[in-house]
């Protein structure tokens, strides 16, 4: 299955992330999933299973994974985040458009979504008791667009404020991204960033 958005977001219509929380019918277990809108559109906040320890892995945009049906990318997010000790994972994206190829995302930044998908995760980390554990994972992706990096660095001021701990896992490029889940293996360890600050500084 394969995501080419019908439309840019300003025209496909956008529940705010207050909105996007209310539930509606859906065949899917609650008890267990966290997908936020809780149905398919042109957008996604959040998705990831349930527990007392997530790891927060972060891509550029979301595809066509749902609960029950993970893509590749989503099924590797979780296997490293279980093999790390975490119960549990929840993928969020640096932008909240639908798209399987990255190179069909907007051109230009929508204020909105990005407001919303900021509300959504400043939501994530204010349900953790201590620092949220954050996994970059956004690869090369991150230079499609030119208004990716100013949304990691609006994520990283976010991050700040809960404390929260960035990671990698995998090699990172000669440009300094962090590796993409897709193509690591299982027990792929989890590294600290520490960089991150001069890492965003160099990519603007």
């Amino acid at each position: 299955m394969r995501h080419v958005p019908s439309s840019d977001t300003a025209h496909a219509g956008v529940l705010s992330f207050e909105e996007a929380l209310v539930p509606t019918a859906s065949d899917f277990d609650r008890s267990r999933w966290l997908y936020v809108p809780d149905h398919y559109s042109e957008y996604r906040y959040l998705l990831g299973t349930r527990g007392s320890n997530p790891l927060i892995c972060i891509g550029i945009n979301p595809s066509t994974a749902i609960p029950d049906r993970l893509d590749n990318t989503l099924k590797s997010a979780e296997r490293i985040a279980l093999h790390n000790g975490y119960d549990s994972f929840v993928m969020f994206n640096v932008y909240a458009q639908r798209a399987t190829d990255p190179d069909d995302m907007e051109r230009e930044l929508n204020p909105l979504l990005h407001r919303e998908n900021m509300k959504a995760f400043t939501w994530l980390l204010s349900q953790f008791s201590s620092s949220p554990h954050l996994w970059a994972a956004w690869g090369a992706i991150i230079e499609k667009r030119a208004y990716l990096p100013g949304c990691v660095l609006d994520m990283a001021s976010i991050g700040q404020r809960f404390g929260a701990l960035w990671f990698t896992a995998g090699p990172r490029s000669k440009a300094g991204h962090p590796h993409h889940p897709l193509y690591l293996k299982k027990d792929a360890p989890l590294d600290p960033f520490n960089d991150l600050t001069d890492y965003l500084k160099s990519i603007q």
